[in-house]
C-alpha cells in the first residue's frame, strides 16, 4: 500500500497552511490596538507633546529599552539606569540635540532624514526628556534643563 500523499492532497495542506497563516496574521493585525492618533516622531503631523515620559515611550525606549537598561544586539545601546555620566544635564543635552557615536541627532539643525524629513525635537521636547531620564531609572538628579539652555547650547554647539 502506497502511504504517500498525492501532490493534490499536498497542494490542498500547502494552500491550507497558507489560509491560516494569512488569517492569524489578520488576527493579530486587527487586534492589535489602534494608535492612529498616538503621536509619532515619524507621523505627518509634528509630534506635539513636551511630556518628558512620553517623548522617552515613543522615542527612546526603541533602543534604550522601556527600562532604560539599554541593549546588545545589531547595536550598543547604552543604559541610561543609574548612570553617573548623566550628572551633566548639559552633556545629556548635547547628546540628544547632536547625537553620538551610533545616536542619531534630534535638534533641527543636526539631523538628518534618510527617507523623508529627519525626525526632530523642540528645545522645550528635550529639556523635557533630559529631565524625565534624570529623575527617573534609579537617577536621582534634582537640577533641571530648560528650553532656553537648550537653545543657548545648539547655538553653541555651532
Amino acid at each position: 500500500m502506497n502511504t504517500r500523499a498525492s501532490p493534490s492532497t499536498t497542494a490542498r495542506c500547502l494552500y491550507a497552511g497558507i489560509v491560516i497563516a494569512a488569517l492569524l496574521i489578520v488576527i493579530v493585525l486587527v487586534e492589535a490596538p489602534v494608535r492612529a492618533g498616538t503621536p509619532s516622531i515619524f507621523g505627518p503631523t509634528p509630534f506635539g507633546t513636551t511630556d518628558g515620559r512620553q517623548i522617552y515611550e515613543h522615542i527612546c525606549q526603541g533602543c534604550h529599552m522601556p527600562d532604560a537598561g539599554g541593549a546588545v544586539g545589531a547595536g550598543h545601546y547604552p543604559a541610561l539606569a543609574a548612570d553617573p555620566t548623566l550628572v551633566s544635564r548639559q552633556y545629556m543635552a548635547l547628546t540628544v540635540l547632536k547625537g553620538r557615536r551610533n545616536m542619531p541627532a534630534f535638534g533641527a539643525k543636526h539631523a538628518i532624514g534618510f527617507v523623508g524629513p529627519p525626525a526632530t525635537l523642540s528645545s522645550a521636547q528635550i529639556a523635557a526628556v533630559v529631565n524625565y531620564v534624570r529623575t527617573h531609572f534609579g537617577n536621582h538628579y534634582k537640577d533641571m534643563i530648560t528650553a532656553a539652555e537648550v537653545e543657548a547650547l545648539d547655538e553653541a554647539a555651532h
